[in-house]
């Protein structure tokens, strides 16, 4: 099961995830601009009428100023603009954003409504911004959707025309605005064309008051041919047993619907073989073919397909689907996937867990690494073993949550022992002031350090030798014994000192090797240039602070300071 986890290897895991989120992240960021949920003219006039009594800057605008500011643009808009009073009305009644800007336009000598006629009449307005708002976009949404070059409503006859046929079709005015967001190209279609679509679904068996809310999910299924998908989704359905009124009623103005991918999502689950078991899986989570129109459930099919699970199991996992929308269940897994990584737990062990407990880690919603490691007192070695063998445990470690620390395993009994021995053998004596010092500075498991010691014997140096090293520099066993190996081969392979250095400079182990590349590459320049002292000792340019290295050594040469630069850069680059 795992051969094929193995073979895409951690990198393409955490591309996976990383696109995943900066993709969910974009469309979280997106804003979502509540929309009025009053379906009629007459009744959202109260609630946008609310909204009319405070200006942007917070002071409140006379209930009777806005009423008569309201007349005065409608009967600019019917009267002098010819536009159809229905329409007129929609807009002065239902644009308080642009009334109030109009407002702070204008200057009110005692009659309101003839200050703002006299300003209408020698200051024709741009009649797409109270139109656009009437049909329940925002000022920040319909300010890029703007024309360049209009300013009159008349002079975009096609949008007035399908706008209107929208509206007898039954749609709701203040949601057409969303269908030109999402869709604008159905308003650019010729005259007729977008009533013969609508008939055209209306002759497969649709109802028209169901299309008047299909069209507002998902307007696209305006743009040319009959969507086909959307069709054959709704045939699906249909046989499952579900009718047009439970479609109706588990769609969200939130959503936007594409029906091509909610189809690739039934391929799915019948090819995992859920056929049987399909009607009571959607009628139970109907939001796996609706959140996000099943695009996190494909989401999620191809993390767990990413690390070997197969089709059964994943079929398996659906049919025992918690109550948890699937944007939380791939978010947690997610979570639970990086929080191994953290951990430093194996490629494999991590796949083995994800195969095994998808519904466990997609279920719980985990607290921070560095939380988690403080409650539980435990280190990360200890802590991938102990979730190795007891995953359930991940279920009560979740965000709100009181986590208790892991019960002592008996190995840091062992471990003490073990650096008790170490630090006698290094002849720090049985003193338990040193002692307690010794315990202070090293860091790692008896173990650990003991493994380090040998590292550096193994490497060429005399036991005694290495014993006075770390007696004088006991920090250089608090890193990795990988870490010191790889330190031990520049210093002899790469940059050419003898082992012995190390006996006079222990230090130098617990530089950084970018430091010892960078200081020694700008030493050796200077060297060749004759400005620099040629048996300088390893310790001195190691170990001199940025500030004497550069006044005693990089500015001894007009160019020093930027072939120090270039170093700096270069190095940076390729850490």
């Amino acid at each position: 099961m795992m051969t094929r986890f193995q073979k895409l290897g951690n990198p393409s895991i955490l591309k996976w995830v990383s696109s995943y989120f900066v993709e969910n992240q974009q469309k979280m960021g997106s804003c979502h601009i509540p929309q009025s949920q009053s379906p009629r003219l007459h009744i959202t006039e109260r609630s946008v009428l609310s909204q009319r009594c405070y200006g942007e800057d917070g002071v409140r605008i006379p209930r009777a100023t806005l009423k008569e500011a309201q007349t005065a643009l409608l009967e600019y808009l019917h009267s002098t603009r010819s536009i159809q009073f229905v329409d007129a009305e929609n807009m002065s009644k239902n644009s308080p954003h642009f009334l109030r800007k109009l407002l702070k336009k204008v200057e009110i000598v005692k009659d309101v409504r003839r200050s703002m006629s006299r300003f209408l009449r020698y200051h024709p307005i741009n009649e797409f911004e109270p139109f656009f708002e009437s049909l329940g976009l925002k000022p920040c949404e319909y300010t890029p959707l703007l024309p360049r070059d209009l300013m009159f409503l008349s002079d975009d006859c096609l949008l007035l025309e399908n706008y209107r046929v929208l509206c007898e079709f039954g749609v709701e005015r203040n949601k057409i605005g969303q269908i030109y967001k999402k869709a604008v190209q159905v308003f650019q279609h010729d005259f007729g064309v977008l009533l013969l679509k609508l008939q055209a679904y209306q002759k497969l068996g649709l109802s028209q008051s169901f299309m008047a809310k299909i069209i507002v999910y998902s307007p696209h299924v305006l743009i040319g041919d009959i969507d086909i998908k959307f069709i054959k989704v709704l045939e699906i359905l249909n046989g499952l047993g579900f009718d047009y009124a439970w479609i109706k009623e588990h769609l969200s103005e939130k959503e936007f619907y594409n029906w091509s991918m909610i189809f690739r999502v039934f391929k799915f689950f019948r090819e995992m073989g859920c056929s049987s078991e399909l009607g009571g899986l959607i009628s139970q989570h109907p939001w796996l073919l609706f959140e996000g129109s099943g695009g996190r459930v494909l989401s999620l099919i191809a993390f767990l397909l990413k690390f070997g699970l197969p089709m059964d199991g994943i079929s398996s996992m659906f049919l025992q689907f918690p109550e948890i929308q699937v944007s939380h269940f791939v978010s947690n897994i997610i979570r639970c996937f990086l929080f191994f990584q953290e951990i430093e737990m194996e490629v494999d062990e991590i796949g083995k867990i994800v195969c095994s407990y998808p519904i466990l880690l997609g279920s719980c919603t985990l607290k921070k690494t560095s939380s988690l490691l403080h409650d539980l007192n435990v280190g990360k070695k200890r802590l991938c073993k102990y979730i190795q063998e007891n995953p359930q445990e991940l279920s009560k470690w979740g965000m709100g949550t009181r986590v208790r620390p892991l019960p002592d395993s008996g190995e840091g009994v062992e471990s003490q022992k073990l650096k008790t021995k170490f630090f006698l053998d290094l002849g720090y004596g049985e003193n338990p002031n040193m002692l307690k010092k010794a315990f202070k500075v090293f860091r790692g498991r008896g173990g650990e350090l003991q493994e380090r010691f040998d590292t550096i014997v193994n490497a060429g140096l005399d036991q005694e030798d290495v014993s006075k090293m770390v007696r004088v520099s006991p920090q250089i066993l608090n890193q990795s014994k990988a870490l010191i190996q790889s330190k031990i081969e520049i210093l002899v392979n790469e940059l050419g000192f003898p082992l012995s250095s190390l006996i006079l400079f222990p230090s130098y182990l617990s530089y950084t090797t970018q430091r010892v590349r960078l200081r020694l590459a700008m030493y050796n320049w200077l060297k060749d240039q004759g400005k620099a002292e040629p048996d300088l000792a390893l310790s001195t340019i190691i170990s001199w602070s940025d500030k004497i290295f550069l006044s005693q050594c990089v500015n001894n040469h007009p160019s020093g300071p930027q072939v120090w630069e270039d170093l700096k850069a270069e190095f940076t680059r390729d850490k």
